[in-house]
């Protein structure tokens, strides 16, 4: 199966950030935010809860496509949880119960229980349980991969392993291209759960999968310069095929991007956006169209 990958069309590249997301509790909605302020596990509270089953092993929608229908926000001190047919269950930020041990992969990590009414809540939402709702511990140092990282040590919260996803409109349009050429419906970027989505600002400033091929990516911020290096392509399992407003599943968009996007570099698996590190600049606040600059490594 061929590879489709950028091709370098100049050494420079340039793009605006064209969306902001945080996903407060790992695989239910994201939150699309103007402004996120850069920590060293990524954009803050970005992955900081999870949903874990009786044994303390994470709960995602590869298996339970309902948690899509879960949607947070952030207001204030507060993490207000809101499903279809359930009361809102609202959450202290700055308060947890006691301590515990989950497994985020092979990961055992420890954390802090969100209490029995939160238990309760996904338990009857989701009924798949007895399940449990925690927050990982911001003592606890998760190192990513340094396969990946090498000599620069990246921590993350309770995301996949790696703490900032990057991909670009450019990206989805060149999908959703594929998929009317197949008669499927478009899709939107919810699908693909990245953090940081970068649009060109002409349309042959960044192109589809660009992102693939830069080096470090600098963003001009009015402070000091964030610095985010792509370190691994994104292998995607089945969950850009679980639809964001319903939950239904249907194979389409995984089928599409294996007729192109089967990516050497992770032995064949189909790839879609970056897992990047933060190199500089935490604590600076990332904003929506903010300018991006990289070169092709």
């Amino acid at each position: 199966m061929t590879f489709t990958a950028a091709t370098p069309h100049s050494d420079q590249r340039w793009a605006l950030i064209d969306q902001l997301w945080v996903f407060p509790v790992k695989s239910c909605a994201g939150i699309s935010v103007q402004q996120a302020t850069l920590t060293d596990t990524g954009l803050d509270l970005d992955r900081a809860w999870m949903v874990v089953d009786a044994q303390g092993q994470m709960l995602t929608q590869r298996s339970v496509p309902r948690m899509a229908l879960i949607q947070p926000e952030l207001r204030h001190a507060e993490l207000v949880l809101r499903a279809p047919g359930m009361l809102a269950l609202h959450l202290s930020i700055e308060r947890a119960e006691a301590p515990t041990q989950v497994q985020v992969w092979k990961d055992t990590v420890p954390a802090f229980e969100m209490g029995a009414l939160a238990a309760q809540w996904f338990t009857d939402f989701l009924n798949v349980g007895p399940l449990r709702l925690v927050r990982f511990d911001p003592e606890h140092f998760r190192l990513a991969s340094r396969e990946w990282t090498k000599d620069v040590d990246a921590f993350n919260q309770f995301s996949d392993g790696f703490p900032i996803l990057v991909t670009s409109t450019a990206s989805l349009d060149e999908l959703n291209a594929r998929l009317g050429q197949q008669g499927q419906a478009p899709v939107d970027m919810r699908r693909f759960r990245a953090n940081v989505v970068l649009r060109g600002e002409t349309p042959d400033a960044w192109q589809a999968h660009d992102e693939d091929c830069v080096g470090v990516m600098t963003v001009t911020t009015g402070g000091e310069a964030v610095q985010l290096k792509p370190v691994k392509p994104c292998p995607r399992c089945p969950m850009p095929n679980v639809n964001p407003d319903t939950a239904e599943v249907s194979p389409a968009v995984s089928d599409t991007l294996r007729t192109y996007r089967q990516d050497p570099r992770v032995k064949g698996a189909v790839t879609f956006g970056m897992n990047a590190i933060p190199l500089s600049g935490l604590g600076e606040v990332l904003r929506v169209g903010q300018r991006v600059s990289a070169e092709f490594a």
